[in-house]
């Protein structure tokens, strides 16, 4: 494709300007924030109209989206989970938007037991959770639709896939919790009509549904009208005698209140502030456990002995490595590890203590080791080159055997993972995967995806990507950066790129793209970066601090308005990760980085994609309409500036693999154009590309 200056369409400026402590703010496109109105939607239509003219007009599109296609159409396993005498478990043979839950009763086939594309015309009805009750007679199951983060809870009676009449509405962030003759589940009220998108979601409230009642008749268990921005979330012991509540803030710190269940007046605080984190575990017989960071970045677990006056021993000390759960099942322990940002197991017994390390397939990423009080124990494995494949786990021999394994479409063997480093601005060393064919050495001008996120002590570790591959086939190179704000290294490397040590994750971001870059793998012809949600906000604050660096920039569902997202959605949660414009320290940091705020008219800024999603309710899309139309306005050189907004999507969750196809193929078409790319068949010799 000739590259062209692209006539874009109009963004009309407001004159709207806001005073930070002395700091005039313009902010021209503020009406883009009302995203129903007719200028917005008149604007969406033009915009995605420009996208898809040139998208649709790149000639190799079909043939991307031929062979992403077929990568995606590959069976897709979830972790069976056994309850009663009946295994559950979800299937896609590949062909279906939404995976679908079987239901297996023992020396008996298995058969559909919910099939979710069944719920919506268009397949974005998605499952975000199930959970069953303790005697195994009950499902309760969370629906979202396209792709919002409010669910509505759903009844099935196990035994006869029966859905009863309980619904729950307005619910966010929670699944049912079972107890007795109910379940616990946190909520909102019903937000304004019109602005259930957009309007901040506060006072989130525990409450007890009993079912066969109507949620009118729900008990509300806890709620503090004094401290509106905190999430609630409930836990019950084994043995239904205690109630936990694990009350945050925000995304990190929380503390914790218990109360015996028959005692409905008072609630006991067990962790107090919100300096750590505190997970419950599990517990049982006045006994519970919980990892916490307290003293502890790494991770550890400790013990409550719940009495008058509740006391707190160790349980198992902090260790090397980033500790991230911890599971029971089969009457074991298993602590599940992160070294060098690969998954290890390690079993444990009663007390805590260390019995055996569990093999795994390699160096990848697990999870499972969950089905408390069974013996049937079941994991998944997946790698960079490795799809998800299951694995059942024999108790008594300490073996793993493999359970289901999806046909691949690609030969691993075909593919190398590499570890590698890169010295950030201040010295720290950061550590990346470099992923790639065989045939793809170094040359100096590879055409390089650097993918990241950075934030909200979420770990990148090696998973399995149907994209990736796809690009891989092409002799492109695959990277995953590991930055600090992450938590592949413990707590003290996500303080370490948090608040006003964000920019440490810029630096760190650039550090590797620049180590790529020297170590003679790519060039910045052919370097595009690309990331979601935070990692969006990654994207926009490295292209616009480095637009010399990158050809192609690909931010997905971004935070890009950092002195405005905390009055949003739940973006107010955020703001013990970030900061909060209200203050003025916090304001001058925020606007030095904020994407939407450093965008220089007349630079030549990369060729960039922006996507987003109409019913994105986590970071609102508002973000990235803001963020396009300056970076339109703004743009010097010929690379196009894009926005692709997606309608009946999300964040992210639950979308239909339709969606998930269509989107890939854009992004990587946008890809090979601007980074100049040939695209070409795959070639029948893996060891040249």
């Amino acid at each position: 494709m000739t590259s062209t200056k692209i006539k874009y369409p109009f963004s009309r400026r407001g004159e709207t300007t806001d005073n930070y402590f002395g700091t005039e703010v313009a902010d021209p496109y503020r009406w883009l924030e009302e995203g129903r109105s007719d200028e917005t939607q008149q604007w969406i239509a033009a915009q995605n109209k420009l996208s898809k003219n040139y998208l649709s007009a790149i000639p190799y599109r079909p043939a991307i989206r031929q062979r992403l296609t077929k990568l995606w159409h590959s069976p897709q396993f979830g972790i069976p989970e056994r309850h009663g005498d009946r295994l559950f478990f979800f299937y896609n043979d590949g062909g279906h938007n939404q995976s679908i839950l079987y239901c297996q009763p023992d020396g008996e086939e298995a058969r559909i037991f919910l099939d979710p594309n069944t719920l919506s015309p268009d397949g974005t009805a998605a499952l975000t959770g199930i959970s069953f009750s303790k005697n195994g007679k009950y499902m309760a199951y969370s629906l979202a639709v396209s792709g919002s983060d409010w669910s509505e809870i759903r009844i099935m009676e196990c035994a006869t896939g029966r859905l009863l009449a309980d619904r729950i509405h307005w619910v966010k962030f929670s699944c049912a919790v079972w107890c007795g003759e109910g379940f616990y589940y946190s909520g909102f009220d019903a937000p304004d009509t019109g602005k259930e998108y957009e309007a901040q979601s506060l006072a989130q409230k525990i409450f007890y549904h009993r079912l066969g009642s109507e949620q009118s008749e729900d008990q509300t268990v806890y709620h503090d009208p004094e401290h509106p921005q905190r999430y609630f979330q409930a836990s019950v012991s084994r043995d239904e005698q205690h109630l936990f509540v694990i009350a945050s803030e925000g995304t990190s710190g929380s503390e914790v209140l218990y109360r015996r269940i028959e005692d409905e007046t008072k609630f006991h605080l067990l962790f107090s502030g919100f300096d750590y984190d505190y997970t419950f575990v599990c517990a049982d017989r006045g006994e519970a456990l919980f990892l916490t960071n307290e003293q502890a970045p790494n991770g550890k677990v400790v013990r409550a002995i719940l009495q008058n006056n509740p006391q707190i021993e160790p349980w198992l000390p902090e260790s090397d490595n980033r500790l991230i759960q911890v599971t029971s099942a089969g009457g074991a322990y298993f602590a599940h590890y992160l070294k060098d940002a690969c998954s290890e197991i390690i079993r444990l017994d009663n007390a805590g203590n260390r019995t055996s390390q569990v093999d795994l397939p390699g160096n990848g990423t697990v999870s499972g080791f969950d089905n408390d009080g069974n013996d049937d124990i079941f994991y998944s494995y997946t790698s960079f080159i490795d799809p998800v494949s299951i694995y059942r786990y024999d108790l008594r021999s300490g073996k793993s055997s493999l359970y289901r394994s999806p046909e691949k479409q690609f030969d691993p063997a075909s593919f190398v993972v590499e570890r590698h480093r890169a010295q950030s601005k201040d010295g720290t060393s950061i550590p990346f995967f470099v992923v790639r064919h065989r045939g793809s050495r170094p040359d100096g001008d590879r055409p390089t995806y650097l993918y990241g996120y950075g934030g909200f002590d979420i770990s990148l570790t090696p998973t399995f990507s149907p994209m990736a591959i796809a690009w891989m086939e092409q002799g492109g190179l695959y990277v995953v950066a590991n930055l600090r704000g992450g938590g592949e290294f413990g707590e003290q490397w996500h303080r370490a790129g948090m608040k006003s040590r964000k920019q440490n994750v810029f630096d760190d971001f650039i550090a590797v793209a620049q180590q790529l870059i020297d170590s003679g793998y790519t060039s910045p012809r052919k370097l595009a970066i690309a990331g979601g949600s935070n990692g969006g906000l990654l994207v926009g604050a490295c292209m616009t601090q480095r637009p010399d660096l990158f050809a192609v920039a690909l931010p997905a569902v971004g935070v890009m308005d950092m002195l405005r997202y905390q009055y949003f959605t739940v973006g107010w949660g955020w703001c013990v990760e970030y900061g909060n414009s209200e203050l003025p320290e916090e304001f001058t940091w925020l606007y030095a980085y904020s994407p939407l705020h450093n965008i220089r008219p007349g630079h030549d800024y990369p060729a960039t994609l922006i996507t987003t999603a109409d019913h994105d309710d986590r970071v609102v899309p508002a973000h990235s309409f803001k963020f396009a139309a300056t970076l339109q306005a703004a743009q010097k050189g010929d690379r196009p500036i894009l926005i692709r907004i997606d309608s009946a999507a999300g964040h992210g969750m639950g979308k239909p693999l339709s969606k998930k196809i269509e989107e890939q193929t854009d992004q990587l078409a946008f890809l090979f154009e601007n980074t100049e790319t040939p695209y070409h068949p795959i070639h029948d010799d893996p060891s040249t590309v």
